[in-house]
């Protein structure tokens, strides 16, 4: 025995009636998603301002760190190079001292030295160029007749002097032209020698003259003429 379906007829209103439900439900997803899509802009929102925050917390932080690192890097500046003068200013007092001490023993002293007797002593001539730029320094110079001592004062003597002293020489001669014929001696003169530095003096033909006490020694075997 069959059996029938009864489906509904297709009636205009029928037809309006499933479009309109259509739709309704359409709203409701479309309400959904709405309401689900500004949830997210919220909390994205909501998101970057917490970023926001932090880079700008982050920034500042460095930016103190590194303006408070700089200020103390600008006083470590500071303490060193009031330092490097304060040294500076000690090694010139020393450097003076041994230089003035040098000169009035000198002086007050016979000058017979290098197997010669000198008669005139010159202290701290400036050797300039043609251009009158300072090109070095003579501490202290023994003239006689025929023969020139020039003697560099140090109050530590290093080993970088004993160089030093030999290129005194050649701007010697050219800042004392009546000195031409004469013969150079030369020496080194301080307190205190770095070790091995009076052997090095002595092999090189300087001569060494040393505090000791109340006076001082000069050793000037092996001398040579420059």
């Amino acid at each position: 025995m069959s059996q029938k379906t009864n489906i509904s007829e297709a009636t205009p209103e029928n037809v309006w009636a499933i479009l309109r439900e259509i739709a309704a439900r359409q709203a409701e997803t479309d309400r959904i998603l709405t309401e689900k899509f500004a949830a997210n802009a919220l909390q994205m929102a909501e998101n970057d301002r917490i970023l926001t925050e932090k880079f700008a917390t982050t920034e500042r932080v460095l930016t103190e760190m590194f303006a408070a690192t700089a200020r103390q890097m600008a006083e470590t500046d500071h303490h060193i190079s009031r330092l490097e003068k304060q040294i500076g200013g000690v090694s010139n007092s020393y450097g003076s001292f041994a230089e003035e001490y040098f000169y009035n023993s000198l002086k007050k002293g016979d000058r017979n030295f290098f197997g010669e007797k000198f008669d005139k002593l010159i202290k701290s001539e400036i050797m300039q160029d043609e251009n009158n730029k300072t090109r070095g320094e003579l501490d202290l110079i023994l003239v006689n007749g025929k023969s020139v001592a020039i003697i560099e004062v140090k109050f530590k003597v290093r080993v970088k002097h004993v160089e030093q002293v030999t290129k005194k020489v050649k701007p010697f001669r050219k800042k004392f032209p009546e000195y031409q014929n004469h013969k150079v001696f030369l020496g080194l003169a301080s307190m205190v020698f770095d070790d091995g530095i009076q052997d090095k003096c002595i092999e090189n033909g300087i001569a060494v003259f040393l505090q000791l006490g109340d006076t001082f020694v000069i050793h000037d075997e092996n001398l040579k003429t420059f």
